[in-house]
C-alpha cells in the first residue's frame, strides 16, 4: 500500500533529478548564491551601535524664551484640544498661546505671517503628529543620516 507508493514516488523523483541535472544543480546553487550575496551585503553595511546617553539635569526652562510663543494645531478635534490644553497650562505658569486651525493650509498661512515664534502641530491621529516650522517639517533624527 502506502509504503510501495511512497517508494515508487521517491524512485520517480530520483529519476527525474538524474535526467535533469542542469535544473537540479540550479535548484541547489541559486539559494546558496543568494545566501552568499546577503552575507556579503550585511558585511558591507554593518549595524551601528550607539552608546547610551547618561542622564543629565538640563536645568529649568527659561520662560523669557517663550514670550509670545504660539503653537497652532490642526485638525481641531476633542482629543487635540485636550492635548494642547495640557501642553499649554500644565507645563508653564503663564501658559503658551495655542490656536486651532481648520486645515493644514490655514496653519501654513499662519506660520508664514509669524515665522519666528510659531510652531505648528498636525495631528495625524490620536497617537501621532508632525511638527511644522516655517517652510519645513521636523523629521526624526533616525532619518537624518540617510538624507
Amino acid at each position: 500500500g502506502v509504503w510501495r507508493q511512497t517508494r515508487a514516488l521517491l524512485f520517480k523523483n530520483c529519476l527525474i533529478k538524474c535526467r535533469t541535472k542542469k535544473s537540479s544543480v540550479q535548484e541547489v546553487l541559486f539559494p546558496l548564491f543568494f545566501l552568499f550575496w546577503l552575507i556579503l551585503m550585511s558585511m558591507m553595511h554593518p549595524h551601528r551601535r550607539y552608546d547610551e546617553v547618561a542622564n543629565t539635569d538640563l536645568g529649568t526652562l527659561d520662560p523669557s524664551q517663550l514670550v509670545n510663543f504660539v503653537i497652532g494645531y490642526t485638525p481641531p478635534t476633542q482629543m487635540a484640544r485636550k492635548i494642547m490644553k495640557k501642553v499649554a497650562f500644565d507645563n508653564f505658569e503663564d501658559g503658551i498661546i495655542t490656536e486651532e486651525y481648520l486645515s493644514e493650509e490655514e496653519l501654513q498661512e499662519a506660520s508664514a505671517l509669524k515665522p519666528s515664534n510659531f510652531v505648528g502641530v498636525v495631528f495625524k491621529d490620536s497617537m501621532s503628529y508632525q511638527l511644522r516650522f516655517h517652510d519645513s517639517i521636523a523629521m526624526s533624527s533616525i532619518y537624518m543620516e540617510s538624507r
